[in-house]
């Protein structure tokens, strides 16, 4: 009994391609301005007292003047959270020893808000609240929003024509797809309180007691949305 010697070996990979199956290497890129879908202010709050029960009361006070205020505007309020907290005692030198001069209470809060007008208006209002400081808006998308979507095909439709135009200067067309491979598609602004310059743009105001804030017209920092991918292509034999 003899056994079949003939044996077809796997066909060996060809990365680069063959001359009868060239491939195409090409990048697809593209960046789209669109508006930003949401803002985040940063609050905080303050207080001083000369004993830390009163410092804790003042600040408890603010911090829920503030909270009352922000809840109030309803839907355009889509997320407010509470940071850090802190009572910090002031230590003075009183003869040889020390002795506690006051104590400082700060509380962080971060609210964000999908409605620009009620966000003008809520900025202004906490900004004329006693020791209360808002630092922002920080603009930005949603992870979810349409636009990524949107610039990664704009982005796969741009590698395909490029390597359609690689492929029809050397009289070939393209075959099939072998590869796409997605680099990333980031929003350049992001939903983080920290952000590169030249991204958003930055507003702080300082709260007092016998002076109002003055009314804020905030124009929304158009966001820049960017999408690349590699994609291999094989092609039919060229022309040469």
């Amino acid at each position: 009994m003899t056994q079949d010697a003939t044996h077809t070996p796997p066909t060996a990979h060809q990365p680069y391609g063959t001359p009868e199956v060239p491939r195409v290497a090409v990048r697809g890129e593209a960046r789209l301005e669109v508006d930003p879908e949401i803002a985040r202010i940063g609050i905080t709050v303050t207080a001083r007292g000369t004993d830390r029960r009163t410092a804790l009361e003042d600040l408890t006070r603010r911090n829920n003047t503030v909270l009352d205020l922000v809840k109030s505007y309803g839907d355009p309020v889509e997320k407010l959270e509470t940071g850090a907290f802190s009572i910090t005692p002031e230590p003075t030198r009183h003869g040889r020893g020390e002795r506690i001069r006051a104590y400082h209470g700060t509380v962080h809060i971060t609210a964000e808000l999908n409605d620009f007008t009620a966000l003008g208006e809520l900025t202004t209002r906490l900004a004329d609240l006693e020791l209360t400081r808002v630092d922002g808006p920080w603009w930005a998308l949603r992870p979810t929003s349409p636009a990524h979507g949107e610039a990664r095909r704009q982005a796969v439709l741009e590698a395909v024509q490029r390597a359609r135009e690689y492929a029809h200067a050397l009289g070939a067309d393209l075959a099939a797809l072998v590869e796409l491979a997605d680099l990333g598609a980031e929003n350049a602004a992001p939903l983080a309180m920290a952000a590169p310059a030249g991204i958003h743009r930055s507003l702080t105001f300082a709260g007092t007691e016998d002076g109002g804030a003055p009314p804020l017209d905030l124009e929304p920092q158009r966001q820049t949305v960017h999408a690349q991918v590699n994609a291999r292509f094989t092609m039919t034999p060229p022309q040469l």
